[in-house]
């Protein structure tokens, strides 16, 4: 529904962006009852000028523990094979995940089933709308804002969430910087129909001065992007023609196999930045407002949604009383050495795709090479632009489950991920043990004879685990805050027969 601004407004949390990490992030605390408002620039609806376009395996199963990754498939294709530099195939086939593919789906898609989630759900937007100053105190934040009309207002908060892009008004309303450089001028993409298709795979390969990309779609179109050397910065507005694109992906690839009939061009250019600090007191920074990356690898929109993921919980936890506001700081422990990742291994991508010289191409060859035939070199990088591989820091002495993303298990209640829809923590425990619990938490079972007891957080990661067969509660410790998770064993947990 559409908010309005009186003064002064007093809402528990304001999300400022209504792109996919808004809207999920929006959608999660709305879920678990906090009063939320999204404040966005654009008039209400959803735009198709989109430039993100691939969904991967770990998005999709924290869109699957929301329960809308089934429906985002129907509008996608799935892609099983990256095709990197002409030479070089990553098979996406034997991922462990229920996901193991590409997702080819539009950014609208997916900000489409998100902002339908965030308003069952309860959450306010005020679309037509600017942030213009912010200012925070010991008890909440204050967002000054302006309406497209020209009115101005604020709106009083506990906490505030930047989720505002690159230009974000809330990173610069609290002064940070935003590090880093330019690392493609301009960019041409678009949306076509081609004569001669490639073999279906996502491919990116440079060639000389040029960079290009193809990813196909499931309705017959292929984005195809690309980047000419030689051509130095072009203003984003800069006109886009379609010849334009055909040179530069003739040369990057050899055809520009008769692409015609573009139903969308669009051009930008590529940073790569990252805010020193996710959280400043009651203001957290996420997505492209904390950290932006090249284009290489598909994966600034999945960043950003598992940055709301890991956010929304603990947000959620603290809004409600039950963690200290040091949990927060947890967000920006585990978020920024993965954004910093990120932004080295897209940037490493884009640096091999545009080698040109025979040091660097002598380079790419070998590191080429090693990928195509070391089995943990290959797995390093699937994991890292799937994001499977990705795990948090835990506690000397812990569980090494501890902190590890955990697989879509098969329950006796049922998958993982859908017990975790209710954005509670889920503890996995033995066949046959009977749990008195307190209200933060889901109890499930194992379906095979395992005797471990895991207890998973509300974002799909490990927060404990144990061999012992034991009674008792946890506290799950993060950063400089804790969530205390309790349990009682109720009957022993007999060893299954066979």
């Amino acid at each position: 529904m559409n908010g309005t601004i009186t003064a002064p407004s007093q809402h528990t949390v304001v999300v400022v962006g209504a792109g996919p990490t808004g809207l999920l992030l929006a959608g999660d605390l709305a879920a678990a009852g906090i009063p939320v408002t999204v404040v966005e620039r654009r008039p209400r609806g959803i735009s198709n000028l989109t430039r993100a376009f691939g969904v991967h395996a770990r998005t999709l199963e924290q869109l699957d523990a929301r329960g809308l990754a089934d429906d985002l498939i129907l509008t996608g294709r799935a892609v099983t094979r990256l095709r990197l530099f002409g030479s070089l195939s990553l098979d996406l086939s034997n991922l462990p995940s229920r996901f193991p593919y590409l997702l080819v789906s539009p950014q609208y898609e997916v900000e489409k089933l998100l902002l339908r989630r965030a308003e069952e759900n309860g959450a306010t937007f005020v679309y037509g709308t600017e942030v213009t100053g912010v200012a925070q105190d010991a008890t909440g934040v204050t967002l000054d804002v302006r309406r497209e009309n020209g009115t101005a207002g604020s709106l009083r908060a506990a906490y505030a969430v930047g989720t505002d892009g690159v230009r974000s008004a809330v990173r610069e309303a609290l002064g940070l910087p935003f590090p880093g450089r330019s690392a493609i001028k301009s960019i041409v993409l678009a949306d076509v129909l081609l004569a001669e298709e490639p073999d279906g795979a996502v491919a990116i390969n440079g060639m000389g001065t040029a960079f290009g990309f193809l990813i196909p779609f499931g309705d017959g179109h292929w984005r195809v992007g690309g980047w000419d050397r030689t051509r130095g910065a072009t203003p984003d507005s800069a006109p886009v023609e379609l010849e334009e694109l055909r040179d530069i992906t003739r040369r990057a690839f050899g055809s520009d196999f008769g692409m015609h009939d573009p139903r969308w061009m669009s051009r930008f250019h590529s940073d790569e930045r990252q805010v020193p600090r996710y959280r400043v007191g009651r203001v957290l920074l996420a997505g492209d407002a904390a950290h932006t990356h090249s284009p290489a690898g598909g994966q600034g929109m999945n960043t950003g949604l598992e940055d709301a993921a890991n956010l929304s919980w603990k947000l959620a936890a603290v809004a409600s009383g039950r963690a200290p506001e040091g949990l927060l700081d947890s967000y920006h422990d585990e978020r920024h050495p993965v954004g910093k990742s990120v932004l080295r291994s897209s940037g490493a991508l884009l640096r091999l795709s545009m080698a040109h010289t025979p040091l660097q191409r002598g380079l790419r060859t070998l590191l080429t090479t090693a990928a195509d035939r070391v089995g943990p070199v290959t797995r390093g990088a699937v994991g890292r632009i799937t994001g499977l591989g990705y795990a948090y820091g835990a506690p000397r002495g812990a569980h090494p489950l501890t902190g590890k993303r955990v697989p879509d298990v098969e329950l006796r209640e049922g998958r993982l991920y859908e017990r975790l829809r209710d954005g509670k923590f889920v503890l996995v425990t033995p066949r046959g043990t009977q749990i008195d619990h307190d209200e933060w938490l889901t109890v499930a079972h194992w379906a095979s004879d395992r005797r471990t007891t895991l207890l998973v957080r509300p974002d799909g990661y490990a927060a404990w685990a144990s061999e012992e067969d034991q009674a008792g509660s946890v506290t799950a410790r993060l950063g400089g805050g804790a969530v205390r998770i309790s349990w009682n064993r109720l009957a022993p947990a007999p060893i299954p027969r066979a």
